[in-house]
Parts: structure tokens; C-alpha cells; sequence
């Protein structure tokens, strides 16, 4: 039986939503992110409602329960990025459901200069750097040092809509 994605964009006043996603992701996954958990499940609401200047959310929820993130920051990257991805997720439960597939294909179908994607992916994540190559990212550059984790490298992908 089908499931039903739902792909859409948060309303800041949404922001507890987001906090909750984005904390399980770093509790789940620590080593796939810059940030931490320690760091971010300190913040205010104050500071959750600040991300949302800058960054659009996207949420996929399966069957109303939220399943996968990521948000999106229009901007001119390397490469000739007109945007940035970070903070990519999915739930253990929901993975392999094609969560990030319904997910590119929303951001295929905004006129947001959201056209030429960018995004960072730690060196020795292979299992993402396989996920965003079969969503047609193509890798980019050298592998760049990580300010937030030294010791850590990530190498930059691109995608055209």
C-alpha cells in the first residue's frame, strides 16, 4: 500500500515542529551534521524563530507524522549554486520510501531561484553522497575542511532543476 508524502514549506510559526525534527536528527545521526544536539537543544524559541530568516523549511510527513527534513537558503554559491541545502534527514522508520525524491521534486516545482542546488556532505557519509547522487547531484571542487568540525572534510555537490 501507497503512503501518503506530504512535502511543504513551514511557516515559521511553526518552529517547534522544526526543533523537534531537527533535534531527533541530531540525536539519531550526530555524526552527519555540523551542529550538535547539546548546542542546538539549548536554544530558545527566539533562536529557532532567527533559522527562519534566512532559511526556508521543508518537511515530508507519512501519514501526518514527520518524516524527513531539510531547509534551503537562496544565496550565490560555488559552482553557480542559487541556493544551499543543509540539514537533510530522514527518520530510520521512513527511509527508503522516496521521502527525498518527493522532496527535490517540490523544489523542482517553485520559481524560489531555488534552480542550481548546493550542499556540503562529510567525505566518508557514503551512504548520503549515494542517496544525492541518485537525486543527480554531482560532485564538485576538493574536499573542503570542516570551520565547525575540525579534522572533518565535506566535498560540495551541485544539482540543476
Amino acid at each position: 500500500m501507497g503512503h501518503d508524502v506530504i512535502v511543504e514549506i513551514v511557516d515559521v510559526d511553526q518552529w517547534a515542529r522544526i526543533r523537534d525534527i531537527r533535534l531527533r536528527s541530531l540525536k539519531e545521526n550526530p555524526e552527519a551534521f555540523g551542529g550538535t544536539f547539546e548546542k542546538e537543544s539549548a536554544e530558545d524559541e527566539a533562536a529557532w524563530r532567527e533559522k527562519f530568516i534566512k532559511n526556508e523549511f521543508l518537511v515530508a510527513s507519512v501519514d501526518g507524522a514527520d518524516a524527513a527534513i531539510m531547509y534551503i537558503e537562496v544565496l550565490d554559491g560555488d559552482f553557480g549554486a542559487t541556493c544551499w541545502i543543509g540539514g537533510c534527514w530522514s527518520d530510520p522508520a521512513f527511509r527508503g520510501k522516496g521521502l527525498f525524491s518527493a522532496m527535490m521534486r517540490f523544489v523542482d516545482s517553485q520559481q524560489r531561484g531555488w534552480e542550481v542546488q548546493g550542499l556540503g556532505v562529510w567525505t566518508d557519509n557514503f551512504s548520503a553522497i549515494a542517496a544525492y547522487e541518485k537525486l543527480g547531484f554531482v560532485k564538485m571542487g576538493e574536499d573542503t575542511p570542516s570551520t565547525r568540525q575540525p579534522g572533518k572534510f565535506y566535498q560540495r555537490m551541485i544539482r540543476k532543476s
